[in-house]
């Protein structure tokens, strides 16, 4: 009687190739946001699905370099105002880089901080074609290229041209801004739709820009 094999044969497993590492595409959107607004939410999801990035975060300053910062109500107000604004919206998050550094909010400074802390990441610089006339005085602009890829929204009133490689992306026009809103706060107007209903709420509730 033949003796059974107490040798299992073993399937053949195929081992696939490994592929090469995908760095993950971070949109970073600058500004004051004093107070944030719709058409903010607007240019962050329209440039992020535009471009395939996967994710796109919000970038508050503490101190703009080309802002008046009396007009700019504390950190804590604005952040907790975008933590309202993109509650429902898992794409949209929040970088604190510049919060956190203090002093006034170098661009260059920010994504060199980001790049080291996250080599993984390719960042995509969201402006709008207001600020791209202005490149050329950002500080230590010609490095800050070298860094970032530039992504500018075009805006009626810039002249939305520029020498600098910046790839453009055209969104729905949205006609309002963040002084605008500033404005009709203290003429005790409406912002209902201007910006989502928990800023609006905190805004009543904290009584911001009344002054």
């Amino acid at each position: 009687m033949p003796i059974k094999s107490a040798v299992r044969m073993i399937p053949k497993v195929e081992v696939q190739p490994l592929t090469s590492f995908r760095h993950r595409r971070i949109g970073l959107y600058g500004g004051t946001f004093n107070p944030v607004h719709n058409a903010h939410l607007l240019v962050a999801d329209q440039v992020g699905k535009t471009l395939g990035l996967d994710r796109v975060d919000f970038l508050p300053d503490l101190i703009p370099p080309h802002v008046d910062q009396k007009s700019a109500v504390a950190a804590e107000y604005r952040v907790d105002m975008l933590k309202l604004a993109i509650d429902d919206n898992p794409y949209l998050g929040i970088e604190m880089a510049e919060i956190n550094r203090g002093g006034i909010s170098y661009s260059y400074d920010t994504i060199k901080e980001l790049k080291e802390r996250h080599p993984e990441n390719d960042y995509y610089f969201i402006i709008g074609g207001d600020m791209v006339d202005y490149l050329p005085t950002w500080y230590r602009i010609d490095d800050l290229m070298k860094m970032v890829n530039f992504v500018g929204v075009r805006r009626q009133g810039a002249e939305n041209n520029t020498n600098y490689p910046v790839i453009w992306v055209d969104v729905p026009t949205v006609d309002f801004s963040s002084s605008a809103i500033r404005d009709r706060i203290r003429n005790r107007q409406s912002i209902k739709y201007m910006v989502p209903a928990g800023v609006e709420n905190y805004i009543k509730e904290h009584q911001l820009y009344l002054d």
